[in-house]
């Protein structure tokens, strides 16, 4: 059995409810990239038409690569998408949480219609121009907040991808800047380049700032 397969799905009925009873629009918003060692963090906000929702919506961890690509490619075709980006010059100054936040803003920014609502991922919300509402885990209930862990998930690792290209060695198209071992041998290696996070023990650690 799939993992994805293993737990309730992620329904649009949240969203429907809202919409019946205030109106739309209802954007999801989720981020990815918030844990690994180097990289920006990327987040997405989502309006999906409650006429054409796309198949096969889930969680963007519990989904193979594949499977967010193609979904990814749906998504942007048939939903209002934004996307906001947080780089590291900017985790290091305001912290990964307000940095994350601050994406999410420019996410819901970017989309071509205000909405009513925005869904937000997690247990904290930005300060937007709408009313905002945080969903533990809501990437495994709120389709919208599903399709925008899959925009932003694809979006990072593309981004991760040319960072490999960029910095070769150091493994970040396969761990897309997480703490595995192959990403620490890498930095004991190579030392850290200008996309690792300073603000993060790890990092520091290689750069001799501070001690185990």
């Amino acid at each position: 059995m799939r993992k994805s397969d293993s737990k309730p799905r992620p329904t649009f009925e949240l969203e429907q409810t809202e919409i019946d009873l205030l109106g739309g629009p209802i954007a999801g918003v989720d981020e990815a990239g918030r844990g690994p060692w180097a990289g920006p963090v990327v987040a997405a906000a989502v309006i999906l038409s409650p006429d054409n929702l796309p198949v096969g919506l889930n969680d963007s961890k519990v989904l193979d690569a594949y499977e967010r690509a193609a979904l990814f490619d749906v998504i942007q075709d048939t939903a209002d998408v934004g996307i906001g980006i947080a780089d590291v010059a900017r985790i290091d100054r305001d912290n990964i949480l307000h940095a994350t936040l601050a994406a999410m803003r420019e996410a819901v920014s970017q989309l071509n219609l205000l909405p009513r609502l925005a869904l937000i991922d997690g247990n904290k919300v930005p300060v937007l121009k709408c009313e905002a509402r945080a969903i533990v885990k809501g990437d495994g209930k709120c389709l919208s907040i599903s399709a925008a862990s899959i925009i932003a998930k694809v979006t990072r690792d593309r981004m991760m991808a040319e960072l490999a290209r960029e910095c070769p060695g150091y493994g970040f198209e396969r761990h897309k800047g997480y703490g595995t071992p192959e990403h620490k041998a890498a930095l004991n290696r190579l030392g850290v380049t200008p996309h690792h996070r300073r603000s993060f023990k790890p990092v520091q650690l290689a750069l001799g700032l501070v001690r185990a």
